[in-house]
Order: C-alpha cells, then structure tokens, then sequence
C-alpha cells in the first residue's frame, strides 16, 4: 500500500531502500539547512540550494525526511537506494510547495 501524503501541507513521496517516505520543508528543516550551509537568510539559503552536490543533497534530505515525520541519518540515506533523479526532483517538488503553493 502507498503511504499517504499530504499535498495540503506540502508533502511529497520519494521511495527510499523500496518504502515511500514522506519529504516536507518545515520550519524547523529551513533551520536545520540553515546552519548546515552557514546561511545568514532565506535568500542566501535558496541560493546554495540552486547549487547542489551529491553531499549537499543527502543534507537536504535528511532535514526533509524529517519534516516529513520520519529521522533518516545522513549516514543511513548514504547507503540508502535512491534514484538521484527523482530524489532532486521530490526536493524541487517539496521546495516548490512550500514557497509556491
């Protein structure tokens, strides 16, 4: 069964080792990035996100797995199965209704 995700709240599945697991940018992912990539704002964070590595992205995806509810270490999404395409894609998608939607 899919796990169910809520768009209203900016939800967006990304399938991690074969399970759906929720991203969502919250509050406290924007602070966690924050500090993960010396930002000094919103803006100057928005700007390093347009410039990921493979590393920044693994970042990225842990703060958004636990947005989404769930704790995924960097360690554990490194060794992780996931689709690289779509991994940047669920993170522009989850970005994209937080800011847009």
């Amino acid at each position: 069964m899919r796990d169910v995700c809520n768009t209203a709240r900016g939800e967006v599945l990304l399938a991690i080792d074969g399970r759906e697991m929720r991203l969502c940018v919250t509050l406290g992912a924007l602070a966690e990035l924050e500090g993960a990539f010396d930002a000094g704002s919103l803006s100057e964070l928005g700007e390093r996100l347009a410039h990921l590595t493979a590393n920044d992205l693994i970042t990225v995806l842990a703060a958004l797995v636990a947005g989404g509810g769930d704790a995924m270490s960097a360690r554990a999404l490194a060794a992780a199965r996931i689709d690289p395409k779509a991994a940047a894609e669920a993170i522009a998608q989850a970005f994209s209704a937080a800011f847009d939607g």
